[in-house]
Formats: C-alpha cells, structure tokens, sequence
C-alpha cells in the first residue's frame, strides 16, 4: 500500500466563507430524456433530466444526442441551454460537421451547472433501479465511458480543467461493509461496478496510516472538475470552431420551430420541467458553502455528513445528511447560511484536533 502523504491543513473557519450557491439538479427516475419528437417542421433531440451526473456523462450524452440529430444530415443545429450539456453537445456537433448557434438565457458562468461541485459522480442520482429498466444500464455504461475516455484530453492543459485528485471517507469507527441509505429511501440505481476497472481501487487506511484524526479513512483516486476553468476552456473551443451564441428565453417549446434551424438539441437542465411541461422532472436541492481557496489543499473527504472538494476556485463544503434523499423535492433556492455554518463546523472541529501544518 502506497504510504500515507503529508496533507496540508484547511483553514476551516465561518468567516472564511466568501460565498455560497445553491442549485437544483434535475431528477429524472427513468433517466434522462433523450428521445426526439416533432415540433411543426423541427426535429427537437433531447437531452436533459442527469440529475447529479450532468458534468460527468455530458460527453457520452450528447454524443447520443448529436447521432441521432445527425441523422437529418442538417448543415445547421440549434442547441438550447449553455450549461454542461448544451456545450459539450455543441462542441461535439461541431465536430460532426455542422454549424451551430447556441442559444440561451444564461452562459455557463451563471447557469445551474457553474454551481456544481466538480466531483466524477456518472450515477449520483442519474435513475431510479425500479424506473429505468434493465436496458438502461449499458447504455449509462456507454454514456460514462465515453465521457471518461473524453476527459483524457482535458488532463494537463493550463488551469488544469480536469484533474485527478485523491479522495478520502472518513470513520470514527470501522468502516462499514458496504453503503446504506436511510430507511424510507427511494431506490436510486447504482452502476459503479459497471465501470470499476476504471479507476484504482480504494484502499482502506487505520492507525497511523490515517493522515486525518480519525481511526479509519477510505482512500480512492477520481476525476475532478474545476468548473470555472473547465467551462471557460469549452466556451474557448465552442468560438474558435465558428460557434455562435444568442441570448434568448424560451417560454414554450413551440418557440423551438420558429428558430431557424430545423434540428435542435434541448439540453435546458432542470429549465426543461417548467419549458416541456414535464413533471418527471424532480428537483433535488444542492448548496455550496465557499471556503477561500488553498493552492497547496490538494485532497477531499466526506466526513460526518459534510463533503469537501478542494478547487482552485474555492473549497467546496456541502452539508449532504440522509445520503441521496438529501434535498429531493425541494425547489427552494434560497442560501441556508445556517446549513453552510454548520459544515464549516464540522471541519473546524476536525481540524483543532490536529497540528497547525499538516493534518
């Protein structure tokens, strides 16, 4: 086992928190939509409902999306939304030869998917088992390696887009066997094990090799996002292929056949429950508290109920009690600084129990 690294400390204070976000992620229990229908003379793909997966399965998503508008063979394309999806769909169909307008209400810096947390999470909260169906499960499995295989570009460039970064589950006591939710959750699919080989394996540290103050801890290696760097990178590549956006709100999905483009790509996240009018669309609330950055924080953890991610950005802490059941059906985006205070809390106390310079 790879020896435990020095790990430096995190300045984990309540006024340290210069900012905090909250979005809402767009729960579909059959998955997401991404079928097609006609609207008047306009072909209209679909391409939204991930849930907490939107960054981590965007390239295998619209690559479906893009195949089938690329049936029509259509020299233009219209992709509605500018957030994970909408760009990552529209860089793709760059790439598959057509020209293509983004349009928009808000540009990746203030749409939902700017506040996500910027972890690989394929299947957090991408289906429920009992919704989706048997059949689901390979095609997630093409959507996540997919994208996987995408962001092998993405690693090294400047302002590191896409990072590895390890990660740790901390315990007080041994770990658990294996995950549980609470009693009265839904039945949220899991696919992880569909994907295992790639990424290393988690090891489990105690005693001494733990380089937190607690008795036990999980160490994994995953992929992680730095989102601002990460979307300023995309919106790069989207205009120097040609790329056009317009702002613009759509109040109906009628509004799509007025566009000029005939094939269009809707990828409007959770917008998409109020503009189609579908209801199968589930909120599940998420808030960020912002810790200022630390350049030299190099790791995250879950601890007691609190989720870290180290940005460049920021530090992501997010208060996550009740597993995924967390948030569901809440549509509240109004800031809880109270919720924010109390994962600052927890860290604060983890971190007294150590030296000032090294946890």
């Amino acid at each position: 086992m790879d020896a435990a690294p020095a790990l430096a400390t995190i300045r984990a204070h309540k006024d340290r928190l210069f900012d905090i976000t909250v979005c809402l992620r767009p729960f579909r229990a059959a998955g997401p939509r991404l079928d097609t229908e006609m609207i008047g003379d306009t072909l209209v793909v679909h391409n939204y409902g991930h849930g907490g997966s939107g960054w981590s399965l965007s390239w295998g998503s619209g690559t479906i999306a893009v195949k089938k508008a690329m049936e029509r063979s259509p020299r233009e394309i219209a992709v509605i939304g500018c957030g994970a999806l909408g760009l990552t769909t529209a860089i793709l169909a760059q790439r598959a030869g057509a020209q293509v307008t983004i349009y928009c209400k808000d540009l990746v810096q203030q749409a939902r998917s700017a506040r996500a947390s910027g972890v690989w999470t394929p299947d957090s909260r991408i289906a429920l088992a009992s919704a989706a169906g048997p059949a689901f499960g390979a095609l997630w499995e093409e959507m996540a390696r997919t994208s996987w295989k995408t962001y092998r570009s993405y690693l090294g460039l400047p302002g590191n887009p896409i990072e590895f970064k390890d990660r740790y589950a901390l315990y007080d006591g041994t770990p658990p066997a294996g995950l549980s939710e609470p009693p009265g959750s839904l039945d949220f699919a899991a696919y992880g094990n569909r994907i295992a080989d790639l990424t290393p394996r988690s090891v489990v540290l105690q005693g001494a090799d733990v380089p937190f103050p607690v008795p036990f801890a999980r160490r994994s290696s995953t992929l992680q996002f730095n989102v601002h760097a990460y979307a300023d990178k995309l919106l790069g590549d989207f205009h120097v292929a040609g790329g056009k956006i317009e702002r613009r709100e759509f109040h109906e999905a009628g509004e799509f056949a007025r566009l000029p483009q005939k094939v269009v790509i809707n990828c409007t996240g959770y917008g998409a429950r109020a503009l189609m009018r579908d209801d199968s669309i589930v909120p599940v609330r998420g808030q960020i508290g912002w810790l200022i950055p630390q350049p030299e924080v190099n790791y995250g953890f879950f601890y007691r109920d609190v989720s870290v991610v180290s940005r460049s950005d920021g530090i992501v802490v997010q208060w996550i009690a009740g597993g995924d059941m967390f948030g569901y059906g809440d549509d509240h985006e109004v800031v809880d600084r109270a919720e924010a205070e109390r994962g600052v809390g927890v860290l604060e106390e983890l971190y007294s129990r150590v030296s000032p310079n090294s946890v």
